[in-house]
């Protein structure tokens, strides 16, 4: 059933509308395995593979997999699940889709979008890091000191502050990473996106796959997974513990800034989207615990060569990626070998990701505005790309992405998230009907036990981590930067993404436009299959 929000102001009565040609328009994933393999694809990103291992082993090592668990079945799949109904059901983008469940809830949908053109802009760099460190695999160009090479040769670090030095070394393969997202992109839904999710992530997981039984043979490999795997059940005591593992569900499953709704809105009706949320939250988990074995068998054998205990060389996120592993490639045998295997999984992994992130501000702006896939593609990609040379191609493009990533991911992400949780389940009671949504052709049925995670369980969990990270951050400046840097760059861009969604909320939908709930004729029944009933957008 309908709720209230759908209702005409004149008539009250709830009124649908046939928009399958605004379907045909706006592309679609001809089948449900596509649209798995694209939701994967966005969801195991770098995260995955630097962070979580880290994270697991910070906060109770073994142990940690309980309050894991608990929070991919308490707040990440239901939350998955909520972005999956939203798409699913109003058919469009971030912003259409919260506007089609509420008129004045547009604005969390534009909310979203400026916070993926932010990471959008910055995750770029780090994929075209990867892309040099690919090639540099096979000369070991970091020499004998991969810290010094890191900040010092190839980014040319200086003092903290904006410059317009730029690096060379960073600026070409950055370009190269853009061009290459803009073709994907302007080929459409599916013979873009799915086509590269067809291909890129079973290429993924093989490779990695092959990476972690390498890096298991290394001498060492067990301490480092002893070092991993030993519970510290005393852990599960510390409310900080909990945190971190919702914290972690949460980032890693891509959800909460539009990408799952955008892609929800190509999948075709009567498809079973909460058994789709199973497989792609199980996934994403499985290739985390896969990326823990093996970063930590990895860092085993550095940790033997090297003398020293596991923790002593265990990191996270950029120093993991490309000073722990670049030292590891230089120890171990046929460094060339496991250096291509784990930066090229870096990069497949963070393209897949940045295609589905960058995605979520072209289909607004295509439901926004008249405008085909073609031209807005470029009119996101292009000044999105330009911010991205000017701000990540120089010597200070490491600090300002490190402020924007910490700020935008703990202070946007999950800030939007628990206000969307709010508004959905309590100011426009939307969660009835988005259950009823869900709950069309699937043998997963959701209910009041989902409608209680979503409405009580999620936004208390996600606001618990909030409201830590936010009087960490009072009581001790992130990274010890300059204030002006953590007030533009940090405060500044957490602030803007909200300003720009309820400003852009304003603007006027493209004529023709309908801000009903569609209501499209079923699919053909059957065993899922490639649809071609339903062209994807033509390519002009």
């Amino acid at each position: 059933m309908v709720g209230p929000q759908n209702v005409h102001h004149t008539g009250g009565a709830v009124s649908h509308v046939d928009t399958t040609p605004s379907e045909e328009r706006r592309g679609a994933f001809t089948s449900r395995r596509v649209f798995i393999l694209a939701a994967i694809g966005s969801a195991v990103g770098l995260g995955n593979i630097w962070r979580f291992p880290y994270v697991a082993y910070e906060n109770g090592g073994g142990a940690f997999i309980l309050p894991y668990l608990v929070a991919l079945l308490t707040a990440g799949i239901p939350f998955l699940l909520l972005d999956y109904a939203l798409g699913h059901r109003n058919r469009g983008s971030a912003p259409l889709s919260f506007a089609r469940q509420s008129r004045g809830t547009e604005g969390l949908g534009w909310w979203q979008v400026g916070i993926c053109f932010m990471i959008a802009v910055y995750y770029a760099a780090v994929l075209a890091w990867a892309v040099r460190y690919t090639l540099f695999s096979f000369t070991e160009a970091w020499g004998d000191d991969a810290e010094a090479y890191f900040f010092g040769e190839f980014l040319q670090v200086g003092d903290p502050g904006v410059t317009m030095d730029f690096v060379a070394g960073v600026v070409f393969p950055l370009a190269l990473v853009w061009l290459a997202l803009i073709v994907v992109l302007v080929l459409g839904v599916q013979r873009g996106i799915g086509a590269m999710s067809m291909i890129f992530i079973p290429i993924l997981i093989v490779a990695f796959a092959v990476l972690v039984i390498y890096a298991l043979t290394l001498d060492g490999a067990g301490e480092g997974l002893n070092t991993l795997f030993t519970p510290n059940w005393d852990a599960l005591s510390e409310p900080g513990v909990w945190a971190a593992a919702y914290g972690q569900i949460f980032f890693s499953l891509s959800i909460g800034f539009g990408i799952m709704i955008t892609y929800a809105s190509y999948v075709r009706r009567g498809t079973d989207m909460p058994g789709s949320g199973l497989v792609v939250g199980f996934s994403n988990s499985g290739f985390e615990l896969l990326a823990g074995i093996g970063v930590f068998a990895a860092l085993g054998f550095m940790a033997q060569a090297s003398g020293v205990q596991v923790s002593e060389v265990a990191s996270s996120g950029v120093g993991l990626a490309f000073i722990a592993f670049p030292t590891i490639i230089s120890e171990a045998p046929l460094g060339a070998f496991l250096g291509v295997l784990f930066f090229g999984s870096l990069v497949i992994a963070g393209f897949t990701s940045l295609v589905s992130v960058i995605e979520v501000v072209i289909s607004a702006v295509r439901d926004k505005f008249e405008m085909t896939r073609r031209g807005a593609t470029l009119a996101v990609s292009i000044p999105a790309a330009i911010v991205s040379l000017i701000f990540l191609g120089t010597t200070s493009g490491l600090y300002v992405l490190d402020i924007v990533d910490n700020f935008i991911n703990k202070f946007g992400i999950l800030l939007v998230a628990v206000v969307s949780m709010v508004v959905l389940a309590y100011a426009v009671r939307a969660l009835p009907s988005l259950a009823e949504a869900l709950n069309d052709h699937t043998s997963v049925h959701v209910g009041a036990w989902w409608r209680a995670l979503i409405a009580v369980v999620a936004p208390i969990a996600l606001a618990y981590v909030l409201i830590r990270d936010f009087l960490d951050t009072l009581e001790e400046p992130y990274g010890g930067y300059p204030e002006w840097m953590l007030a533009v760059f940090g405060w500044g861009a957490a602030g803007i993404v909200i300003v720009f969604g309820f400003l852009a909320a304003l603007v006027p939908w493209r004529p023709g436009t309908s801000l009903e709930v569609p209501d499209l004729p079923p699919t053909r029944p059957g065993p899922d299959r490639t649809d071609r009933s339903r062209p994807d957008e033509e390519v002009r």
